[in-house]
């Protein structure tokens, strides 16, 4: 899913960031519930899902850094000489960056 900053409310943005991060509580408590169960360790399904989390969290990051990139390109351009003549006229804002919570950038201590 893709999205285009020129069009992403603050308040989206806002909606987008809780919802990320709810989802980022709810991983962290199930790395902390399979420390509890040896079995589902050692499970095939739950390895291969670990391994889809891995990539989806990279996935997140990539598409984190292209959407900050992508507002940053769109708030240069309509920053510039005369482009924001016309930028002020018809109600054209700059866009805010994504911004993860403080600690997001460190993956929860899990040992297997």
């Amino acid at each position: 899913m893709r999205v285009d900053p020129e069009n992403l409310t603050p308040e989206a943005l806002q909606q987008f960031q809780q919802a990320q991060s709810q989802v980022s509580s709810a991983l962290g408590r199930l790395l902390a519930i399979a420390e509890s169960y040896p079995d589902l360790k050692a499970n095939q399904n739950f390895l291969e899902l670990q391994a889809q989390l891995e990539g989806t969290e990279n996935r997140i990051a990539v598409e984190r850094r292209r959407f900050n990139e992508a507002a940053q390109d769109y708030n240069q351009y309509i920053r510039r000489f005369p482009r924001n003549i016309y930028a002020g006229i018809f109600g054209f804002h700059t866009r805010p960056y994504f911004e993860a919570q403080q600690g997001a950038q460190n993956a929860p201590v899990v040992e297997f």
